[in-house]
């Protein structure tokens, strides 16, 4: 697993990659449908980024917020897809719901196995 540091960095470079090819590209993702899905598809790939540079945020430095940082990353998320299109909103809105339960789902799976292994020992 990656250090704390050096995910917060990939995962902020990631984010402006994300967002700074979307903004270039935004009237091609604008121009057809399936476009227009993939720029909700890509703004929600900024809301899994954004939310993995301030879970990792939080955890150097002991703060915890619960909701408050899915409630930030999904609003940034949603305002990037909104320079694209109006439909790019709901796509982004219903891709990043399917990341955050996947995510859920994984964190829950690797906190059993880590809950696992510290009884064993």
């Amino acid at each position: 697993m990656a250090a704390p540091g050096s995910s917060m960095l990939y995962s902020f470079l990631l984010f402006v990659a994300v967002l700074s090819v979307q903004e270039v590209y935004r009237g091609k993702l604008a121009s057809s449908e399936l476009f227009t899905i993939l720029g909700g598809f890509s703004s929600s790939l900024i809301f899994l980024f954004l939310l993995t540079f301030i879970g990792n945020y939080q955890e150097s430095s002991g703060v915890r917020s619960g909701w408050g940082a899915v409630i930030f990353a999904e609003a940034v998320a949603l305002i990037a897809a909104s320079t694209v299109h109006r439909v790019c909103i709901t796509t982004c809105f219903l891709f990043s719901a399917g990341l955050l339960y996947e995510i859920n789902k994984l964190s829950g799976m690797l906190l059993s196995k880590s809950e696992s292994k510290s009884k064993r020992f």
